[in-house]
């Protein structure tokens, strides 16, 4: 895609109706930066619009998947952790917490290949993705709290309802290490695979994904997202108009016309 060429810190392969995106600063374990936030802002907004594009894959380039906030950034006191308690709050707002923003806007598939660590706001980055599929390799932390921080990312929102609120304070208050196995037993992992096997996976993952009724499953996470905020009533009246636009679509007619066969 050549409109993605002059991208930073972010790799962009469009395979077929699937979008890779990689989070490119190997050197720091994928640290996120500035340049990352603004080229995943702008990626997801693109790939919204762009029908040729059903399901989106964020990885990481190299060894590990995120490794979280820049700590060198942290240590200098500088770029969007410059400043006193007032402006950092304001970088907060207008760095770092558009991700979280974007990737909840975004109404398609999307899906987290958790290769290697995913540490602090790496952590919450994946749990902000609809699906995440990783190996015996995959490490999760919410280590905020040994670096003396909250997760300013949005982390106390997505991980409670990844894993559950008593296991999300369990993660917080320790910030110990979760992998493999017991990360996919905590729902920190929706599927386990062999680290040789994970981009294989996570390709026919993705391509089960995007054979089925993408309008559908737009709706359905649209609705899903809304059901966490909604009263019973409030979320029926939205599933009864979503389902009507859904029942008149050309994607059901299409599917009954095969269930006949």
């Amino acid at each position: 895609m050549s409109t993605y060429s002059d991208l930073k810190d972010l790799k962009v392969v469009k395979e077929d109706n699937l979008l890779w995106l990689s989070l490119d600063n190997s050197k720091m374990s994928n640290a996120i930066t500035s340049d990352m936030i603004d080229s995943l802002e702008l990626v997801l907004e693109k790939a919204e619009n762009d029908q040729s594009i059903s399901v989106v894959i964020l990885k990481g380039e190299g060894k590990h998947f995120c490794a979280g906030g820049d700590v060198k950034a942290m240590l200098e006191q500088s770029g969007m952790f410059a400043g006193e308690p007032l402006e950092l709050g304001k970088n907060y707002k207008k760095f770092i917490q558009r991700i979280p923003l974007a990737m909840e806007r975004f109404q398609k598939p999307l899906i987290a290949m958790v290769n290697g660590a995913a540490i602090g706001a790496g952590c919450d980055l994946a749990c902000m993705c609809d699906l995440r599929i990783g190996s015996e390799k995959s490490r999760f932390g919410e280590t905020f709290a040994k670096l003396g921080l909250v997760p300013g990312d949005g982390g106390t929102f997505f991980l409670q309802r990844v894993v559950g609120y008593s296991k999300a304070m369990e993660m917080i208050l320790t910030g110990d290490l979760y992998v493999g196995e017991q990360a996919k037993q905590m729902g920190l992992l929706t599927r386990l695979v062999s680290s040789e096997d994970l981009e294989s996976k996570t390709r026919e993952l993705a391509i089960h994904v995007s054979s089925l009724s993408i309008s559908a499953i737009e709706l359905t996470k649209r609705a899903m997202k809304m059901a966490m905020k909604q009263d019973l009533s409030s979320h029926l009246e939205v599933l009864s108009m979503y389902q009507g636009i859904a029942q008149r679509s050309d994607d059901h007619l299409q599917a009954l016309e095969s269930f006949k066969k």
